[in-house]
């Protein structure tokens, strides 16, 4: 049996970490709220796919501001989610987007 090596056996114990411990609230939504807006705003979904309701509810309460400075970030990709049609869910959920969003 292949042994693995110091660094990735560190990094697969901060992930076991990681999925065990609650994450915190990043712009005041959960992780369990960011999830409930991915299939509307996945890379692969139909650009015309309206959000749920949960996801316009975590919306409704998030700090959209906050959300803006996350467009451009790695982790996007990490959760296949599509910059551009993350940043029309505030407005398919009937919320005014933050102005240079």
């Amino acid at each position: 049996m292949a042994r693995l090596s110091p660094a990735l056996a560190a990094a697969a114990l901060l992930l076991a970490a990681a999925l065990l411990v609650p994450a915190e609230a990043v712009c005041n939504m959960s992780n369990e709220q960011f999830m409930s807006c991915q299939p509307a705003a996945a890379k692969t979904t139909d650009p015309a796919t309206m959000p749920s309701d949960a996801c316009c509810a975590a919306l409704t309460g998030a700090d959209l501001k906050c959300l803006c400075e996350y467009k451009n970030s790695p982790w996007m990709t990490v959760y296949n989610i599509d910059p551009i049609r993350a940043m029309q869910l505030p407005a398919k959920c009937g919320l005014a987007t933050p102005p240079n969003c």
